[in-house]
């Protein structure tokens, strides 16, 4: 049950959107004290929206205490992190643990990445991230793709690959299920390692060549299923799909799929996190 600002919770999350409906359930099974906030208070949340260029104590005093505070909105650059830290604990007693979502974005070597590698220390959330890491007790995890519920993999192919150029520039993929995002961060929670980055995938590396061709084989299945409906437009983009896979496979000498994880070019190890807190994630590979 969700708790209001007058009471002390174990996980405050600010930013409850998307993650949060899959964190929210599993909060509530394992009967963990937590309070939300959104930009709007809607669904009996608390309204409460961060601005880093007000020092206004008044919207942090409606927040409550927590043991945990997780920030899921990104914070860039220099000075948002500190400002933020230091709002939350002058309005309370007691100092919090803090928990950055980020991005796996700020990995970026074409070679084997894991927790440890080296990140562009310039990115502006990477920036934030350290900050945050060395003004508060806190920790960042650093996410994959984000999929699940309605938000799948699937669907990504027609806004990333709009001609045979595009597919050829495609490696590999990286994704983690919502459940298992929500499943780290009560983790964490519960086994907090302070000053800690961390890389969270489902420990899968998945080749986009190989991932386009078996969802245009799926499509053009399902329009050949009864009651299944697949608009023309889409139908000759699967094709022209199929095409475009099998074609750059004979002019760069791939001779099945999915490629080898040498020639995707960025691919990163997401075991540590997961080794270290003693599971593992549950959702399998996407589909």
């Amino acid at each position: 049950m969700q708790i209001s600002q007058d009471d002390n919770v174990e996980l405050l999350i600010l930013g409850a959107g998307w993650t949060s409906t899959f964190l929210i359930p599993l909060l509530e099974r394992e009967g963990i004290k937590y309070a939300a906030t959104t930009t709007t208070g809607r669904n009996g949340t608390i309204r409460f929206r961060f601005d880093p260029t007000s020092s206004d104590p008044t919207p942090f005093r409606t927040l409550p205490y927590a043991e945990t505070v997780l920030i899921t909105f990104p914070l860039r650059g220099i000075g948002q992190a500190a400002h933020l830290v230091r709002m939350y604990e002058s309005t309370h007693k007691h100092k919090p643990r803090f928990v950055q979502l980020g991005a796996t974005s700020i990995w970026t070597a074409p070679t084997w990445q894991d927790e440890s590698s080296s990140y562009e220390r310039t990115d502006p959330r990477a920036i934030a991230e350290d900050e945050l890491m060395t003004c508060s007790d806190g920790a960042v995890l650093n996410l994959a793709g984000l999929y699940g519920a309605s938000r799948q993999p699937r669907d990504w192919v027609d806004r990333v690959v709009k001609s045979k150029a595009d597919l050829k520039g495609k490696g590999a993929l990286h994704v983690i299920h919502g459940q298992d995002v929500a499943r780290a961060i009560v983790a964490l929670h519960r086994n907090f390692t302070p000053g800690k980055r961390w890389l969270l995938s489902d420990m899968h590396v998945y080749d986009w060549w190989d991932l386009t061709q078996d969802w245009s084989i799926r499509t053009l299945a399902e329009n050949d299923s009864e009651g299944v409906d697949v608009p023309p437009t889409k139908i000759e983009k699967q094709k022209q799909l199929l095409a475009w896979v099998g074609e750059l496979m004979v002019e760069e000498g791939v001779r099945a799929l999915p490629r080898d994880t040498s020639s995707l070019g960025r691919v990163l190890d997401g075991r540590g996190f997961w080794r270290t807190m003693g599971i593992w994630p549950t959702q399998g590979r996407i589909r």
